[in-house]
């Protein structure tokens, strides 16, 4: 009773107490359900519950009626009454009926889904998918149908639930596995309910696996008949996909235990060719979709993703798979263009970042006998000839997988283009079976010359964009090409580079006059801009040759002030112009980076020409991350609900207006984008390095800041010091320029990143005024310290000749002592002399003669000192004059250095003298 006042409760809170039409209905409901419950003879339960099962099946009001009072009865019908096969094959039709939506009829007058809450309140028990499990065990055929199909219906309105029961009954995957190998009616069911189950439970998955599905799903497809098998097999891929799809694990063991040849099989055309049903449609893109997700690897997150992918990518290569996908999206033109865009995004999937099938591709032929070309070439007349969109965008794809990363393959193309002469050039398209692929390509290049169709020109650029991106040697390569003019004009060979800047300012005069459609005016000048950045980045001779036609230079300037051209295209013209400043290599006359800023900063408007960058990055092209192939997996409703195939491949009706054309989302890729957000970082921190600079370098020679001979160091001090103040002045010239740049940048942008990018131009003009000011302040630190060192040699010496002038005088002074002492005997003797004579007793000697020869003999002796130290003197004073005058010129006070020096030896001689008055 608990269960049946549950089931009850939950239909009165949706109905209250309202009196609604169906009360007969409810009423009828009621007495066939206590019919069930209560009768006595079984023909009449039998009897009422197939009167119930028509009534639920086509009222909506009785499916609800149903729903609050029928469950418990018909529910222990089945767990009681399993000896009444019949009246088990009624209550579970029964259920099934009361759990499939009515798709005609009357519906509730609440709104109310009555199959969707029938499934919330079936599943709600576990118990209730225990007992519906166990009866996949009976032998009754119509039990097993019907419970797969009651399981598939409640599984389709409460997927969620029914997993998490599912995995928390024993062996209850296994016993849905047990019915793969049923008859087929049984078969099919459980086939198509495990579909379901797998689609995004992955703990589900890999039990499905370890009970041997891989095994099982292959060989139902090779009895089905493969590719031209019906409906079954969908639902084998389909379950397939679901188990490889970002599952590493299961794609090892496929790969290891059954490996890749049922799939190869199932690829294989067979019969008829050229007759692609619908249904076989649908099988070969969910085998391609197969195909995909092996060569993905699994999650972006699994750590083992990339080396899963390239292995899985050698063996299908090994088994042949890359043939396979050329005779279906290149050979077999007659196939719908759903498969071969797929086919095609798979060859591309194959071979990039994988140098071994690269170079299969390379090497691979296609036709018969008598008609053999590269398969490189067969892509490249596909992506010039086809009508569909799609399909040129998934061959230049594989050309973009096949180039990146591939300098070898860029320079193997790059060597076959060369110039066709002029009779060539107007030939048909018939005509190029027998080009190389160079010769076909600058033939696409230039078609537009016949007939002013610029969409073949503008496919042909964009391969060769993929053949020169990031390849110094194919861009000089390709730069030297000249192509004939045309005779009207009777003009010079032309550089292809100049060709196609005329294609871009065509393209430009197509979308102002009307010319040409909105779909072809969206994308025709992005693609050619990106062949521009792309052949000019990294390329200073491209550069050059650019900007040596002043016309182009003008016709930029012209393009990003235009206000007929779209965002996306003023967006790369600035950047365009940004990579001719930043890769600018500078030379004698011509146009320097300089002059393009200047030129900028006068006809745009430097703030102007910065926010297109902003503009461009901001615009929802470049923010949305919808990838340029895109689609939903196929699964058995979308199949059987589309009219036609192509549809839900065909995206020619895009929005238009916001110029969201999948050729543009090509062109303007997740990979294009993160490089344009790199290289405006550069061209803003170019723009800033060329304003913190003067246009004219001074050059600082180091002789010119060298001592000259004959030149005083006063006069040498005075010109460093002359030097200095002229860099100061320019600094000063180069703060203000910077104080500009910085406002006009610091303007630029929205505010959320003006903040950050005043803070970069700040950093990078201070950074730059502090390296001048450092390197300057360095030199003259250099000089200051010579010049210091220099002085200090100078002292000492002055000290070491001060040291002798002093020996010198103590000797003079020893020598006068001498002389005096000499001099005071003498007196002596002249006062004996005197007393002596006085006397008269003694007859004295001849005194004078005595003296005469004293003094004679004193005087040659002091004369030969006095000479001795004369000669001294005058060479010490020859040296203290000279110093005297270099301490001068350093501005030292020789005066004060000179004072008290010889003034002990002037007081002693006036003392001697004053003794010698005495």
């Amino acid at each position: 009773m608990d269960f049946v006042s549950k089931y009850q409760g939950v239909v009165g809170r949706v109905f209250g107490n309202e009196n609604s039409g169906s009360s007969e209905d409810d009423s009828y409901v009621e007495r066939l359900l206590d019919r069930i419950s209560n009768g006595v003879l079984a023909d009449d339960k039998r009897n009422a519950l197939t009167e119930l099962q028509a009534v639920v099946a086509e009222s909506n009001d009785a499916q609800l009626a149903f729903g609050a009072m029928g469950f418990p009865i018909l529910l222990n019908v089945l767990k009681e009454g399993r000896e009444d096969v019949e009246m088990v094959r009624g209550a579970l039709e029964t259920l099934v009926s009361a759990l499939s939506p009515i798709e005609f009829g009357k519906k509730s007058k609440n709104g109310v889904q009555p199959a969707l809450m029938n499934s919330d309140l079936l599943s709600r028990e576990v118990e209730n998918i225990s007992l519906l499990l166990s009866l996949l065990s009976e032998e009754d055929f119509y039990i097993r149908y019907y419970t797969l199909q009651l399981l598939t219906a409640l599984l389709t309105n409460s997927p969620n639930r029914l997993q998490e029961s599912i995995l928390t009954i024993p062996r209850g995957i296994t016993r849905l596995m047990d019915m793969l190998m049923d008859r087929e009616v049984i078969r099919n069911e459980a086939l198509l309910l495990l579909t379901y189950l797998t689609r995004e439970a992955e703990e589900i998955q890999k039990i499905v696996v370890f009970e041997g599905a891989l095994e099982k799903i292959f060989g139902i497809i090779k009895e089905e008949g493969g590719s031209e098998g019906g409906v079954v097999v969908q639902d084998c891929l389909e379950l397939l996909n679901n188990l490889l799809r970002f599952n590493s694990s299961n794609q090892v063991l496929l790969r290891e235990t059954l490996g890749f040849d049922s799939l190869m099989s199932i690829l294989k055309l067979r019969g008829s060719t050229y007759k692609f049903t619908q249904q076989k449609t649908i099988n070969l893109l969910s085998l391609l979709d197969t195909v995909n997700l092996l060569l993905h690897g699994g999650q972006q997150t699994d750590p083992g993703k990339d080396s899963n992918s390239l292995a899985n990518k050698t063996v299908l290569v090994q088994k042949n798979m890359l043939s396979h996908l050329l005779m279906l999206g290149v050979e077999s033109q007659w196939a719908p263009v759903a498969v071969r865009c797929m086919a095609l995004q798979c060859i591309g999937d194959l071979v990039v970042n994988h140098p071994q099938n690269r170079d299969a591709l390379a090497n691979k032929a296609l036709g018969e006998e008598h008609h053999v070309e590269p398969a490189l070439n067969s892509l490249l007349r596909i992506i010039l000839r086809t009508s569909s969109s799609q399909e040129f965008i998934a061959a230049d794809y594989v050309f973009k997988s096949f180039c990146e990363k591939n300098p070898d393959g860029q320079t193997m193309l790059a060597s076959t283009l060369i110039p066709q002469p002029h009779s060539l050039i107007n030939a048909e398209f018939e005509e190029d079976v027998n080009m190389s692929f160079g010769s076909m390509l600058l033939h696409g290049l230039i078609l537009s010359e016949s007939d002013g169709d610029l969409e073949t020109c503008c496919r042909a650029a964009g391969v060769l964009s993929h053949i020169l991106k990031d390849n110094i040697q194919c861009k000089e390569r390709v730069l030297k090409i000249e192509l004939e003019a045309p005779t009207l004009t009777l003009g010079g060979p032309e550089p292809l580079l100049h060709r196609m800047t005329k294609y871009l300012a065509l393209a430009s005069s197509m979308s102002k006059d009307g010319k040409g459609s909105l779909t072809e005016t969206t994308y025709l000048q992005p693609i050619i801009l990106k062949l521009l950045i792309l052949w000019l980045f990294e390329c200073p001779s491209a550069v050059q040759s650019f900007l040596e036609a002043r016309p182009h230079l003008t016709y930029l300037l012209e393009l990003i002030s235009s206000e007929t051209a779209t965002v996306c295209v003023k967006g790369l013209a600035a950047v365009l112009l940004g990579v001719c400043i930043v890769c600018h290599k500078s030379a004698d006359g011509g146009q320097d980076a300089f002059g393009i800023i200047d030129a900028i900063s006068q006809k745009v408007g430097l703030t102007s020409y910065l926010l297109k960058f902003d503009e461009m990055q901001k615009s929802p092209l470049f923010t949305s991350e919808k990838p340029a192939l895109s689609r939903k997996p196929l699964t058995r409703s979308i199949g059987a609900s589309m009219s036609d195939i192509e549809e839900v491949y065909d995206d020619e009706n895009t929005d238009q207006r916001n110029g969201d054309h999948p050729i543009l989302r090509m062109v303007i890729e997740p990979q294009f984008v993160d490089f344009l957000k790199g290289l405006e970082v550069k061209i803003r921190e170019q723009i800033v390095e060329i304003y913190s600079r003067p246009k004219s370098q001074v050059a600082v020679v180091p002789s010119y800041l060298e001592q000259q001979s004959g030149e005083i160091d006063k006069e040498y001090i005075k010109r460093l010091k002359d030097f200095v103040e002229k860099q100061c002045r320019e600094i000063q010239d180069l703060l203000s320029r910077n104080a500009t740049l910085a406002e006009d940048l610091s303007k630029t942008g929205g505010s959320g990143s003006s903040s950050q990018l005043e803070h970069r131009i700040s950093s990078g003009s201070d950074r730059i005024l502090v390296e001048t000011l450092r390197r300057d302040l360095h030199e003259t630190s250099q000089r200051l310290e010579a010049l210091k060192a220099e002085k200090e040699r100078i002292e000492a010496e002055s000290s070491e000749h001060q040291h002798s002038a002093s020996k010198l005088e103590s000797d003079l002074k020893s020598l006068s002592d001498a002389y005096n002492s000499i001099e005071q005997a003498n007196f002596q003797l002249e006062r004996e002399i005197k007393a002596l004579k006085s006397g008269g007793a003694v007859a004295a000697p001849d005194i004078e003669e005595i003296k005469a020869e004293a003094r004679e003999v004193a005087q040659r002796e002091s004369e030969a000192e006095l000479n001795d130290l004369l000669v001294c003197l005058g060479q010490e004073q020859s040296k203290v004059e000279k110093l005297s005058a270099k301490l001068a010129e350093l501005g030292e006070d020789v005066d004060s250095l000179l004072d008290g020096i010889g003034d002990d030896v002037g007081m002693q001689g006036e003392e001697e003298d004053d003794d010698e008055q005495d």
